[in-house]
């Protein structure tokens, strides 16, 4: 065997020894990605039960009891009072005591037999602004079907609009925000296994011991990254799995399109690990510029936000973040089912982006203290 190659395959498997001993590490490395996957697909869920609403009917007829009736039996909202003064409306959002209000005005059921229109009030409390939105696009679809219920054949302008959601039929933000955590868990992961895993040698004094071998740079660095990109790929595997069995995320696309785009994400997030490694002193330096590239990747990678409602400045910015392009590829992959040849843009630039920060790991990376 080559002795290049002998060297990084000792180095490797001392990695794999110095990770695994430690039972809290496996647990770390194995269980944790697991933890935070079921925590963040439940807690990062702009969908929204049971808002509070409360209802001024002034009609106190069958049709208007039946309006509500729609919008509890729904699941989407909650009454939790019940008026005829408009001012009890007013009042109730005011305390915060309901995000939304609904006034039925008189004459509702007899406007609503006859030809002209039904008018009805709703008010939505805009404090928070998605749970506004969300609100509102829930009750104006209840309001469509509700009219569609009770006023048969009649249609607005003779136009007949029939809706229907493409990739996420029920409109689930689950369905689109799991994905993007399986890319965030497994960047997380990268960096930490490496920045902190090499500046924890420095300060035990055996990173000093490897310097003095016959290990070249290069091997010492293979060395340190392949046993963390092996793991990153089976962290990969494990969450993944646990999207599709435990939230029911479809996986519409090929398994063949998301590992290169996998590999290439874990690269770049390695690479980025060994640099932050290079630049720091003590774990603790190291722990806080990994946050310090970390927060700012995920927010401008599109998980929380759009990107194209950013500025103009921050959407070029983000051409460099390989976060963003590998959520791309992971949600288009789940929820479309796309190919090699609808992402070879995102695919492009991901290699550019692990190979450019390879570069910059392996230029950063020497085998003398001093430098």
């Amino acid at each position: 065997m080559n002795l290049h190659l002998l060297r990084i395959r000792e180095m490797v498997k001392k990695e794999l020894r110095q990770l695994f001993r430690d039972v809290r590490t496996r647990g770390l490395i194995f269980v944790s990605p697991i933890i935070q996957l079921v925590l963040f697909g439940y807690a990062v869920n702009t969908d929204i039960r049971n808002t509070t609403m409360v209802v001024v009917d002034h009609d106190q007829t069958a049709e208007a009891r039946a309006l509500v009736d729609a919008f509890t039996a729904s699941g989407y909202f909650r009454v939790v009072e019940r008026s005829v003064r408009p001012a009890a409306l007013v009042a109730a959002l005011d305390r915060g005591d309901a995000e939304v209000g609904l006034e039925i005005p008189v004459h509702f059921a007899r406007d609503l037999a006859a030809d002209g229109p039904a008018h009805v009030q709703l008010i939505v409390d805009g404090t928070n602004s998605n749970t506004g939105t969300v609100a509102l696009g829930y009750a104006t679809r209840i309001m469509q079907r509700y009219a569609a219920e009770h006023t048969p054949g009649r249609t607005a302008a003779g136009v007949d609009l029939r809706v229907r959601a493409w990739y996420n039929p029920n409109l689930e933000s689950r369905v689109y925000n799991v994905p993007g955590v399986i890319g965030v868990l497994v960047l997380l992961m990268c960096l930490l296994l490496t920045a902190l895993a090499v500046v924890r040698e420095r300060e035990l004094g055996t990173l000093d011991q490897l310097m003095v071998s016959p290990l070249t740079p290069a091997e010492l660095m293979l060395g340190k990254t392949l046993p963390v990109a092996m793991i990153g790929l089976i962290d990969m595997a494990t969450i993944t799995v646990v999207a599709i069995l435990w939230f029911h995320i479809p996986f519409r696309g090929s398994v063949l399109v998301l590992l290169p785009a996998a590999l290439m994400y874990i690269v770049a997030g390695l690479s980025v690990g060994l640099f932050i490694s290079t630049i720091s002193k003590t774990q603790q330096e190291a722990f806080m510029t990994m946050f310090l590239f970390l927060l700012p990747s995920i927010i401008l990678s599109g998980f929380f936000y759009p990107i194209r409602s950013m500025p103009a400045f921050f959407r070029t910015i983000t051409i460099a973040n390989p976060v963003r392009h590998f959520l791309e590829v992971v949600r288009a992959v789940f929820l479309k089912g796309a190919g090699f040849e609808a992402l070879w843009h995102q695919f492009v630039l991901l290699a550019v982006l692990a190979s450019l920060m390879l570069g910059v790991a392996i230029w950063r990376f020497p085998k003398t203290i001093g430098r």
